[in-house]
């Protein structure tokens, strides 16, 4: 399964912090990438807007048919010139369908959902990604909209939302939150669908408690927290392909969405709002199950020998000299979590039309060995295209006394060479 988007906001961003996670994972993905990779899952990329951070995941089956990965980012806060506000948008191609995920945070305060509105239409007018297939947000077969939406509720008093609240009557206060309302008005909101609000509004709470807010400024409780989501309709692009081909394709392959579960986790208080959590599932027809490299390892490894890599394309795809091979351990991370890479081009030892071969110092594989995977990355794709079959590498018989085996190094190709 695609793991999905993690979305926070307000990520403390001090200066020095700033600074430092510009070239370290911040506290909040590396907990969530430590939590996750033990249970078969691996990072597949994240951006990160001062304090707004979306991370997305996979399990590693799927790795190598996620393709066309990219990032942008709107800000909207102080006229455009700050980041605590806006939003940041992560796309991606699965199995071939055209999927984003766009985390936002709007304006706050009761009466600034005309302002909210607004910098929403912005964000889609401004955010584009390169190439023909999808290159607007509302381009994508599917879409995931979330964040602090920060829209409240309007009209009811401060006793009757509480009233509804303790007697868990929350319909009662739909047709006043302001989200609901202009859904049915606005055009760019009328595509997105959302679940019903089966749970306490999420905002806002005195910290570490499950108290609403007891303080003098006695803050409405709202549904800020949102997730919705817009499955486009046959001919429903801006930007793709003519319309009867988009029908055609959708026909061929179609997509389908449902939602599980729709909640807020009330149990965590180490902020004003409380985390809302969504569950779906995804039914579609792959446009291609076949990786676009195929790899495995030459023979046994172990740190006493030199090693091969042995890897075949199996369709046509750009490559390039800066194309790699990373060696991973088995419940790795992230793409960077590598132990060791060989360069496709540089390290090339023999190459026929069926397979190439790749050279592996003895000196780059992990002494204790270990189950390991094999993953060809494509620089100009910007991805992982292969991903072997898990092997064993056989612990050395040369290796020296335990404790004084000096770590692989780890450094990034992309930073250390490019």
């Amino acid at each position: 399964m695609l793991r999905g988007a993690f979305r926070l906001q307000e990520v403390f961003s001090g200066p020095l912090r700033f600074v430092s996670d510009g070239v370290f994972d911040d506290a909040w993905s590396k907990r969530l990438t430590d939590t996750l990779a033990p249970r078969g899952y691996v990072k597949v990329s994240s951006i990160r807007m001062q304090g707004l951070l979306l991370l997305c995941f996979c399990q590693l089956k799927h790795l190598q048919f996620i393709r066309d990965i990219q990032t942008t980012y709107t800000r909207t806060g102080i006229y455009g010139y700050w980041g605590n506000k806006g939003g940041v948008s992560l796309r991606l191609a699965f199995y071939g369908h055209a999927l984003c995920f766009l985390n936002c945070h709007l304006a706050a305060h009761l009466d600034r959902a005309a302002q909210r509105l607004g910098e929403f239409r912005h964000i889609l007018d401004t955010q584009a990604f390169p190439g023909p297939a999808a290159p607007r947000i509302l381009d994508h077969r599917l879409v995931f909209w979330f964040g602090d939406l920060n829209f409240r509720i309007q009209d009811h008093g401060m006793h009757f939302v509480r009233s509804c609240i303790d007697e868990r009557t929350y319909d009662l206060l739909w047709s006043k939150d302001q989200l609901t309302m202009m859904r049915k008005e606005e055009r760019a909101l009328q595509e997105f669908e959302e679940g019903p609000l089966d749970f306490p509004p999420t905002y806002k709470f005195d910290l570490d408690s499950d108290t609403y807010d007891s303080s003098g400024k006695k803050r409405k409780p709202a549904w800020t927290d949102r997730i919705l989501w817009r499955l486009r309709s046959h001919g429903g692009g801006g930007g793709g392909p003519p319309e009867e081909e988009e029908e055609e394709d959708e026909e061929e392959y179609p997509l389908r969405i449902r939602q599980e579960s729709y909640s807020s986790n009330m149990e965590y208080s180490i902020s004003d709002h409380k985390p809302v959590n969504s569950v779906f599932t995804l039914e579609l027809r792959k446009k291609g199950d076949a990786p676009l490299v195929r790899l495995q390892p030459g023979g046994d490894w172990s740190a006493d020998t030199d090693a091969m890599v042995l890897y075949s394309p199996l369709q046509p795809f750009p490559s390039s000299v800066w194309d790699w091979i990373g060696l991973y351990r088995v419940g790795f991370s992230s793409v960077s979590d590598y132990i060791t890479y060989a360069w496709v081009k540089d390290d090339e030892v023999s190459s026929s039309e069926e397979v190439v071969q790749v050279y592996v110092g003895k000196e780059e594989i992990p002494v204790r060995g270990g189950e390991c995977v094999l993953c060809y990355y494509s620089n100009r794709l910007q991805c992982i295209v292969g991903v072997s079959d898990a092997f064993k590498v056989h612990e050395s018989k040369l290796a020296g006394e335990e404790g004084l085996v000096s770590e692989q190094n780890r450094t990034s190709p992309r930073e250390d060479d490019l």
